[in-house]
This record gives structure tokens, sequence and C-alpha cells, in this order.
């Protein structure tokens, strides 16, 4: 059963910014509430109000509403027109199909002096002879009658006949009166007998039963009962209920909400179990991780041998918003969440998790995953030792062959001479200083142009 609640207003206040003291439009249709409470608290600049469809008894809680305009109350339980003198605004009033018996309680509508439309079809007073004079005559101010205008010569035939028509509108609510009072006996009656049936068909665990009296225990069939048979009785209880005739009351659409909400509550109960499944195996008891997708979604998985890294492209969908994936990377294996089902697979090669990166791609949404690979050393077990020795071998290999390979290189010392940058020193006293000193050329005597001038004195 719903109440009228500050958050349920609120959420009906969209249109308003969720702002409820200045809310002029509110709509609480098919809300279930059993009352009116609140709104004249909160709503005060109401001006619209829809409360049709819910299993409201009692008009109450709205005279505090002066810019009231339009009520609408269709569908309910009300059965007396009340507490509406404090709507001076009110224009539009829909009691359609309600259980309003008291006609004569019309007449408290007198002082909505803007008044112009009623709506009163579908509720028992409607089917009182005299019941449209009698309503024409009480409200002068009405324009509208269930949808019909009302013409002046109607009205006026209407209250010369009205003492007649009064006393009998009074005769036939006091027949309505004593018929509900026993409607509502009858009904108690068939609710008490209900309850009585339920604690009467629910096990008593505490007083032992008379098979475990005799030292006889029941059988695991008549503990557990079989399921099919209870969906069986269930669903003809279900069609008996439909198809039994039931009196057009209050009370016979409280007990039809009372049974399709147990209904409903059956239904989750029969869905949670459903819904209870064994945990996914990941990893088994040796440690062993398993290659699961639950998900069943497309992926591939590279080895960048160029980059040194894995690469794992997951086809996740491409709206799904990115809050529900989780991404996480072990050494040997990835597992990814997607809406809370797992996908795992199992890496060829051992990884490093905390390089590793997942982002999701702008053009078709899938997860990219890239896990730098460990280095060629991995540790621990018999495959690490091989792997040091194997690249140890290849080490002095190729230092042995290095040492064969060695290049000797010749340079012309008279074409290549270079100064010695940390000792240059500006000045025509110093000459500056070569890595090597040239070596002396002698000229040779066979020389045909050698001239030997004794002037000049030898090169030391």
């Amino acid at each position: 059963m719903g109440r009228i609640t500050e958050d349920l207003i609120r959420r009906n206040a969209e249109h308003n910014d969720c702002v409820i003291f200045s809310l002029e439009e509110l709509s609480l249709h098919q809300q279930e509430i059993e009352r009116l409470e609140h709104l004249d608290r909160w709503c005060r600049d109401l001006k619209i109000l829809y409360l049709q469809n819910n299993l409201i008894g009692k008009i109450e809680n709205v005279s505090k509403l002066k810019k009231l305009e339009y009520l609408n109350l269709a569908l309910n339980n009300i059965e007396k027109i009340e507490n509406l003198e404090g709507c001076e605004g009110l224009v539009k009033l829909d009691l359609t199909v309600n259980f309003i018996g008291e006609l004569s309680s019309v007449k408290s509508l007198q002082h909505n002096i803007h008044l112009r439309e009623l709506f009163l079809m579908g509720n028992p007073c409607a089917d009182f002879e005299g019941y449209r004079q009698f309503v024409v005559a009480a409200l002068r101010q009405l324009k509208w009658l269930d949808g019909k205008e009302i013409e002046r010569s109607e009205r006026i035939q209407a209250l010369q006949n009205f003492p007649e028509i009064e006393q009998q509108i009074r005769e036939q609510e006091r027949a309505y009166c004593l018929k509900r009072a026993n409607d509502k006996k009858e009904a108690q009656r068939k609710l008490q007998e209900e309850r009585e049936h339920e604690e009467g068909s629910r096990p008593d665990f505490d007083s032992p039963t008379s098979a475990e009296s005799k030292g006889h225990l029941p059988a695991p069939e008549a503990q557990g009962g079989d399921p099919n048979k209870k969906k069986l009785d269930d669903s003809e209880d279900d069609l008996e209920f439909w198809n039994k005739p039931s009196p057009f009351t209050p009370e016979s659409r409280l007990e039809t909400l009372r049974h399709m909400e147990k209904q409903r509550k059956d239904q989750e109960k029969l869905s949670e179990k459903k819904k209870v499944k064994a945990p996914r195996t990941l990893i088994t008891e040796d440690g062993r991780a398993l290659n699961v997708n639950e998900p069943k979604l497309d992926f591939s998985l590279k080895d960048d041998e160029k980059r040194n890294q894995i690469i794992l492209d997951l086809a996740v969908y491409r709206y799904m918003d990115t809050s529900l994936i989780k991404v996480d990377v072990q050494p040997t294996y990835v597992r990814v969440m997607v809406k809370g089902k797992p996908f795992q697979l199992v890496l060829p090669a051992e990884v490093q998790p905390d390089s590793s990166s997942a982002k999701r791609s702008q053009t078709t949404g899938h997860l990219v995953v890239c896990m730098p690979k460990v280095g060629d050393v991995i540790a621990g077990g018999q495959r690490a030792s091989r792997s040091v020795k194997s690249t140890s071998g290849r080490g002095r290999e190729h230092t042995q062959d290095r040492s064969k390979q060695t290049e000797k290189l010749e340079v012309d010392p008279s074409k290549h001479s270079f100064p010695d940058v940390a000792n240059i020193v500006q000045g025509e006293k110093h000459r500056p200083r070569r890595v090597r000193p040239e070596p002396e050329v002698l000229p040779s005597e066979e020389d045909p142009d050698f001239e030997d001038n004794p002037e000049v004195p030898p090169l030391i």
C-alpha cells in the first residue's frame, strides 16, 4: 500500500525542478494511495491535482488548498463528499466511479461558488431516481453535470420539483445505507475467515504432529511437497478468485488489491530463488586459472613482439557505460567483469600488471587491454635456470667471435693532426702544440729539383 511521501512528490515534480512548495500541478495517479495527507502543508500553491485510480476512502487534508482549480479523484473508494469547503477556487471536480451513496452530501459543495463541472457517473447515487434533478437544484452554480450541459429550463423545472425529489432521494439513501451496512459485515466476516484459514494452514513447529506422536516421521515428499503440484494449485486458486462474482464495494477492491499484491510477492520470491546460482569457478583448488566467457563476447588476443606486449581486444557493447566494466590483470591471466559476468582468459606469457593499461575504443566501443610482457628471464622453476644458461652461453660465444674479428685502423699522421684544445694560447711567441710531432721529411738526393743551400740551418 502506498502513502504520500515527500520523496514521492519530488519524483513527480520533475517539471518544477523537484521543488514542491511552489508546485502548481501534481499527478499521483495509480500509486495505491489509501489516504490523503501532507498536501495541504507541502503544496499550498497547487492548482491541478490528479489522484485517480487509488484507494482513497475519504476526502481530507485539502481544505487549505485555496488555489486548487481541478481535483480528480476518479476510481477511488470515496463514499461521501466532504471537506472541500476551503477549496475556494475549485472549478472542476471529478468523482467518477466511486462509492458515493449519500447523494445529499453534494450540498457541501454549495460553498464552492466557482464550481462549474461535476462528474458523479459510476457511483451508486447516480442510479437513484431523480438523481440529476436533485444535483441541478442543489448546486445552482453548476454548468455541466457528468459531461452534459445544464440548460436553464432544466434548472427551473428541478427547482420547482425539488421538495418531492429530495424526499425520494432521502428514502433511497436510507435503503442504500442499510444495504451498505450488511455488505460491510459480510466483508468483515469473510476477511476473518480468510485470516483463520491462513493461520490454520501454517505449520505449527512447536506442537508435535500426530505422526511424530506415533513415532513415525513424514516422508520427504510430504515435507517438501511437489513444486509442480503447488504451482498448479496456485494457478487454480487464482483462476477461481477471478471467476468468483464479487459485489461492487470498497472492500472488494481492497480484496482484489491484496490478492494481486500476494501474487506479486510470490512471483518475486520465485524469481529470487531462480536468480540464486552457484558461484562460477574461476580459479581451481590447485590455483590454476580457467578460461571463462560468461558474457559471451567476441575477443582477440594478439602477441605484439615488436613492443613486447600482449593485447586483448574485447568486443563489449558499444553503448555500455564504462562503470559497468571492471578489469583485473594478473601475471598469468586477465579478468574482465561485464555487468557482473566474468570474462577470464589465461595469458600465453607472464605480464606486468602494474604497467598494463585498459582503454575503450571511441569508434567501436571495444575494450583494449595492453599488457607488457616480463623480460626473457622468468624467475622460478627449471625453466628459469635453463633460460639463464642459454643466455650466458650465447654471451660467451658472441664475445669470442668479437675477439677473433679484431680490426686495425691505419691513419696517416701527416694528413690528420688534431690540436691540443686544453693548451691553446693566443700569441706569436708560442707555437700551437700538436698531438703528435710531424716526422722529419728528408729530401732524396736523387730528386733532380733538389738544391742544398748551406745558409739554411738543418731541421732539428
